[in-house]
């Protein structure tokens, strides 16, 4: 698509499109201001022009010649994937200023994924990457900026910035907040987030003593950056660098320096250059429709494959394909799947953190040898004004020398040799479903259903120590009403995928029509539509019903003839929403399933 043709593709998704006002001045060189130009030039708005000279606008040369770029931060200070993202929008708004160009920061709001997990505020998470959406859609529209450079950090708010660049369509580029640097304790060795989670799974059966649990709590987190496993951060972080809309390395680049005590030089040395690459997109008027395509998006989710990433993956990257208008389900995530082998030795299903990549070169070198291997396209455009493959060709090559330490394996020798994300359909989920299965787990699991109406109820099973104990009994553990609609906000259920792991219970597998944390590991199936709260079977599967998973034939499934499906059916009564007033009513009432992503605008 070319600029021109996303341009008028931006007016035909706005219901009040701004126009712009011409690209060329009269010496042939870009109007770069094309949009704050409709309120600064002129008298036509001399209320306007009042109030930015207050917000600092030094002159009228200024005011009617310098591009105004929007600085849109999810910072907030009480989760370490925000707490230092204002403070890098300030290093941004300085380097734009040295480009003669006028920088506003502005926030939005961000959840922390694991403070909330397990408890009512994790209802709040999915929501909020539309408020996020919302937020530099409305800002951006409003205030006639020229172009927006977006600094995330948290799971929602990657897909959050990308669902705003699609809608407003001015260039853009995102600068990725960085990883944590992997914790320490003396006891365990390196740990994270996610140990805290299988700790505690590990405490409820009698494993762990609480003194360990208290260590691990006290030190799995040493500063700055997002969770540090191929969780959902680092997971969209990774596969939209492959889209071609971060400066490349963004993904890889830290927080902060080893010992966590200062922001990584990289990371700032990143915000410097966003500012002059925002120079070249808007020189060269590319949009984010000219980047987001279906090849780009073929690269994201063969990325998702090769990282082992999260399962949110899916849901982000169908509301981005709806944002973008383009025609891409979730047979074509199954699809790249089955052609894409699992390479990355990474976390939460392998042996290293995301911080540990810069040492082998980072993305760039990740990202070159997946373009020479054909698993990735290497032409398309990116937010540096070249194709991928010219952003990437002069990188470091991967090492694979077993003696050393491989992060990345090669292609002959992969994880998996087919995309651990599945796509499952069946009478349980006739709309589709996803699960997350490496093979450590086996590719098949037959069980007893056992479930429940909520994850709590589960939860406190298995903090009491109940579940699984006779381990020649297989349980498929059966958590509904806990989808977009019936959560509401589909909420991430690592609290007891994390205990199921952290006690061993290999005879366990767990569904349910909510979602999974990046950091998730084990037998588990999500996104499971229609989702109880719409009538779908899994509102009258019972308990003792057994239920099968195969992750070859991708199926789900259970041993229930139709015509007992429909009698069920037919006797079974939706229950009320759990809320009716709010955000989250609000919310409920809107939104889509999750085989379409999850959006509230699905008209």
């Amino acid at each position: 698509m070319s600029a021109e043709t996303s341009q008028k593709e931006t007016s035909r998704f706005l219901a009040f499109p701004c126009i712009p006002h011409g690209t060329l001045k009269a010496d042939k060189t870009p109007v770069l201001n094309r949009w704050s130009a409709k309120i600064t030039n002129g008298h036509e708005f001399p209320g306007a022009q009042a109030m930015l000279y207050a917000a600092g606008v030094e002159n009228e040369k200024q005011m009617t010649g310098a591009p105004q770029i929007g600085v849109a931060t999810m910072w907030f200070e009480g989760n370490p994937c925000n707490m230092h993202l204002f403070d890098l929008g300030r290093t941004v708004k300085r380097a734009l200023e040295e480009q003669e160009f006028i920088g506003w920061q502005y926030n939005t709001i961000g959840v922390s994924d694991a403070i909330t997990m397990g408890n009512q505020g994790m209802r709040f998470s999915l929501q909020s990457r539309e408020i996020i959406a919302d937020s530099l859609e409305t800002t951006t529209f409003a205030q006639h900026h020229d172009a927006c450079i977006a600094i995330p950090g948290c799971d929602k708010n990657m897909p959050g910035c990308v669902l705003a660049i699609l809608r407003h369509n001015r260039p853009s580029l995102l600068i990725y907040g960085g990883s944590i640097q992997p914790g320490h304790s003396e006891k365990r060795g390196t740990i994270n987030i996610s140990t805290c989670f299988e700790a505690l799974g590990a405490h409820s059966y009698g494993q762990m003593e609480t003194a360990d649990l208290e260590d691990i709590t006290r030190h799995a987190c040493p500063g700055a950056g997002a969770c540090g496993g191929m969780y959902t951060a680092n997971t969209m972080a990774t596969s939209l660098e492959a889209m071609g809309l971060m400066l490349p390395n963004s993904s890889t680049t830290t927080a902060t320096t080893a010992d966590s005590s200062a922001s990584s030089p990289a990371k700032l040395r990143e915000c410097v250059q966003a500012a002059e690459a925002i120079r070249v997109l808007m020189e060269k008027n590319i949009c984010p429709r000219d980047l987001v395509t279906r090849k780009s998006l073929e690269n994201a989710v063969a990325v998702v494959m090769v990282m082992g990433g999260s399962t949110n993956a899916v849901l982000h990257y169908l509301a981005i394909a709806h944002a973008a208008d383009i025609d891409f389900t979730i047979d074509d995530i199954q699809k790249i799947a089955d052609k894409t082998p699992m390479l990355a030795d990474l976390k939460p299903s392998g042996k290293y953190m995301v911080s540990e990549l810069a040492k082998i070169g980072g993305m760039k070198s990740v990202m070159k040898y997946l373009i020479q291997a054909k698993l990735v396209h290497g032409d398309i455009m990116t937010v540096t004004g070249n194709t991928l493959w010219e952003n990437v060709k002069n990188a470091a090559d991967l090492n694979f020398d077993p003696s050393g330490e491989v992060m990345i394996k090669k292609v002959e020798e992969p994880v998996k040799k087919t995309g651990h994300i599945r796509i499952l359909k069946g009478n349980l989920a006739p709309g589709g479903a996803v699960a997350k299965i490496t093979g450590k787990e086996g590719t098949e699991f037959t069980g007893k259903a056992m479930v429940f109406d909520s994850e709590e109820e589960l939860v406190r099973r298995l903090e009491n120590g109940e579940i699984g104990r006779d381990p020649n009994e297989k349980t498929v553990l059966c958590v509904r009403y806990e989808g977009p609609k019936g959560g509401p906000g589909m909420p991430e259920q690592l609290k007891s995928s994390g205990a199921i792991m952290g006690a061993g219970l290999s005879n366990v597998a767990l569904i349910t029509d909510g979602r999974y944390s990046g950091a998730s590991h084990g037998f588990i199936v999500g996104h499971v539509v229609p989702e109880a709260q719409c009538g779908g079977p899994i509102a009258i599967l019972k308990d003792g019903d057994m239920v099968t998973i195969d992750a070859v034939a991708n199926t789900i499934s259970m041993a229930v003839s139709n015509e007992e499906i429909a009698v069920r059916l037919s006797n079974w009564k939706a229950p009320p929403l759990k809320v009716n007033r709010g955000t989250l009513a609000k919310y409920a009432h809107l939104v889509g399933d999750a085989s379409h992503g999850a959006v509230l605008d699905m008209f």
